[in-house]
């Protein structure tokens, strides 16, 4: 069958919408794991007192977070998502947190509701590879983006040096009979070859793009912690089983638990975890 990039982004509202609340539960964890890759994004994107940043894909907006206590008072934070399920937990999270600097709104990366040049630096922490037109993503990014403003995004690179993730889903693929994604397609790995997501942001005419790659190994204290995270946070993965009765599903799951115990020692859970980091200017 064609890629109906359409059903694609309905099928991604709708996943990420029933996971949202387990994401939100396991943010600690989450940005524990990814607060050194955040960190050196939010540099690169050059967010700063009195910035202007939108964050594409955000979710329940834990980078939106630092970068809006980067940004102070006098700046503002557009934290951006497909989502309405993660726009509400954004939005609930900056009041509880007293930064009125942070907004969150439903928006298409594709289409983003804002005039042109109105923000400093964009940010999208594993969002990109899911754009179903990343083209078309970029250059609206560039276009809302002043004359000389940053974009920094951080993406997975490859399947195989990201087990935690890529395993799982091979192994049920497996058992239920799914064909792999086509060549192309959106999908975690879409961007994580080198130079790829650089290439990108040249054709869609950034200026000074960088890319680097860093470790970012996943800890947790046992393979039972990890799946249990998987199985509450992945709208992708829930939709893969579904349709099978909880008997099926546990089984699979603890097919996948002692997969992943390979990664288990005295220290307990660590997976390693490769990613990238590319930063343009416009």
């Amino acid at each position: 069958m064609a890629f109906d990039p359409a059903a694609y982004k309905q099928a991604v509202k709708e996943e990420w919408g029933r996971a949202a609340q387990g994401w939100h539960e396991w943010i600690p964890a989450i940005n524990a794991w990814l607060d050194a890759a955040t960190e050196t994004m939010l540099d690169q994107a050059e967010v700063a007192l009195g910035s202007r940043v939108i964050d594409i894909a955000a979710g329940d907006g834990g980078q939106s977070i630092s970068a809006a206590e980067r940004v102070g008072p006098t700046g503002e934070v557009l934290a951006t998502d497909i989502a309405p399920e993660f726009v509400d937990l954004a939005t609930a999270v900056a009041g509880k947190l007293g930064l009125s600097q942070l907004k969150a709104e439903v928006m298409d990366a594709e289409a983003l509701k804002r005039p042109d040049g109105c923000f400093d630096a964009a940010i999208c922490r594993l969002g990109l590879m899911y754009l179903p037109d990343l083209k078309k993503g970029l250059l609206e990014v560039k276009r809302v983006l002043r004359p000389g403003g940053r974009l920094s995004a951080i993406v997975f690179t490859t399947a195989e040096k990201t087990p935690f993730f890529s395993i799982p889903v091979k192994m049920i693929r497996q058992k239920r009979g799914l064909p792999p994604p086509e060549p192309g397609q959106p999908g975690p790995f879409s961007l994580g070859t080198p130079g790829l997501l650089a290439e990108s942001m040249r054709t869609a005419g950034f200026l000074n793009v960088h890319e680097q790659v860093v470790e970012a190994p996943l800890r947790f204290a046992s393979a039972e912690e990890c799946v249990r995270w998987r199985r509450e946070a992945s709208g992708t993965m829930q939709q893969m089983l579904s349709g099978l009765d909880d008997e099926a599903k546990e089984a699979i799951w603890i097919e996948v638990t002692d997969a992943m115990r390979r990664f288990e020692s005295t220290d307990g859970f660590v997976s390693p975890c490769e990613l990238l980091i590319c930063s343009a200017q416009k």
